[in-house]
């Protein structure tokens, strides 16, 4: 039905919408205000997704999640950029994608023991609420948590509070790194506009443009894709509870285990070489899955080309196109910028969750491709990736933010 349709994609419209104002408002009330507000708006929608009383209240509150979860996406990894010493940035940032798809394997498990021996009936009139009401603990904890950590330094110093961003510098990497940052900090920022009108500058136009594609490619490379039809792909390999649960966990930890892998790796041998090596897993992956589609297979094979390409994405364009994103716009604007490029991005995501369904229920496509058409045109944009990275994407590894500013201005 068109209502449950909406009820299920009406967060990611929110997850646009939030995104969009996240920007411009932590570039005037700061970074940690926003995730406080992210908090507050995770709450207020695991309270109300869980206590509706129709189909409008829980999309609103769905929305307002999304709004939560679009902010947050924003702020987290540009607040982690602009905090963490330049040898050790791409791990960090790539800590909170790891701690997002932990988050996806602790939910995987939280709804299965909510629903282990229950009745069928009791999981659809009440199981669902417990469901989405044990999001407001990890909420409550994000909220709380939230006022320990403090400012961006950054932040502070764009806002003429240089002694707060010093102490905090201190305590990231000792007094030397931080008054040697300060200053590299307050002399880059003082060659910056403020206006977002900065990133139409000569030199300045690639940064955008960059930031734009690499938003767009990650979605359209068909991460949501393959994992909307994994449950029908784990269906070839058993049924009932237990095939459910065997997708969840074993999803789950690919997603983990690679994400770690680039956690370790992406300051070690770089951002370029971490996204060309994982865009191509995901090519032969998915031309692989479309074969194997298009010549009606199934079994083990199916199962591994889905794995390979989550695992190739978890250690590549998954945190990796978040690490580049938080790391090469101007400190002035970084909050406004970020938005335009990660709004591309969830509406990006959105559109494949929209066009996906479309080609696969296609009949003419079906009686031709056997459902493998779609992870062909996925596997297509794979290699375009692979093509503007090696062309425009240059390595970001170990310079400071203000290092790679300088680097497009020249």
């Amino acid at each position: 039905p068109k209502g449950v349709g909406w009820a299920a994609s009406c967060a990611l419209v929110g997850c646009i919408f939030g995104a969009a104002f996240a920007g411009t408002i932590s570039d005037h009330i700061g970074r940690k205000k926003v995730l406080i507000i992210s908090a507050v708006l995770f709450l207020v929608s695991a309270l109300g997704t869980a206590l509706p009383r129709n189909l409008t209240e829980f999309i609103i509150f769905r929305f307002i999640g999304g709004l939560g979860v679009g902010a947050a996406s924003l702020t987290s990894p540009m607040y982690i950029a602009e905090i963490s010493p330049a040898r050790i940035r791409g791990r960090m940032v790539s800590v909170n994608q790891f701690a997002i798809v932990s988050g996806f394997l602790v939910v995987y498990f939280a709804n299965y023991y909510i629903a282990l021996g229950r009745e069928e009936s009791w999981i659809v009139q009440n199981g669902w609420r417990w469901m989405f009401g044990s999001e407001s603990i990890p909420a409550v904890l994000l909220l709380v948590l939230a006022f320990f950590v403090p400012e961006s330094p950054r932040w502070l110093t764009k806002q003429s509070r240089e002694e707060e961003a010093l102490d905090i510098l201190k305590k990231v990497d000792g007094r030397q790194f931080a008054q040697k940052e300060l200053v590299v900090i307050k002399d880059t920022i003082a060659h910056e506009s403020g206006s977002i009108g900065q990133l139409f500058q000569p030199g300045m136009q690639i940064v955008l443009i960059i930031a734009i594609v690499l938003a767009i490619l990650q979605q359209v490379t068909g991460i949501n894709a393959v994992l909307y039809y994994a449950p029908e792909i784990f269906k070839n390999l058993g049924s009932g509870t237990e095939t459910a649960l065997l997708q969840t966990v074993v999803v789950g930890a690919v997603n983990i285990g690679f994400t770690v892998i680039a956690v370790w790796t992406v300051d070690r041998i770089g951002r370029r070489p971490l996204m060309l090596i994982g865009a191509c897993g995901m090519f032969l992956s998915l031309l692989s899955l479309g074969l194997a589609f298009c010549f009606n297979q199934k079994g083990p094979w199916v199962l591994l080309f889905v794995l390979a390409y989550i695992g190739c994405f978890a250690m590549s364009l998954g945190p990796v196109t978040w690490v580049i994103l938080s790391e090469i716009f101007p400190t002035r604007i970084r909050g406004r910028a970020m938005a335009i490029a990660i709004v591309i991005l969830w509406i990006s995501c959105f559109l494949v969750s929209q066009t996906f369904p479309m080609m696969d229920k296609n009949q003419w496509l079906v009686e031709k491709f056997h459902h493998g058409f779609s992870f062909w045109v996925y596997a297509a944009f794979c290699i375009v990736e692979v093509l503007f990275v090696r062309r425009f994407v240059p390595e970001t590894k170990g310079k400071t933010l203000e290092e790679i500013e300088k680097h497009w201005m020249r």
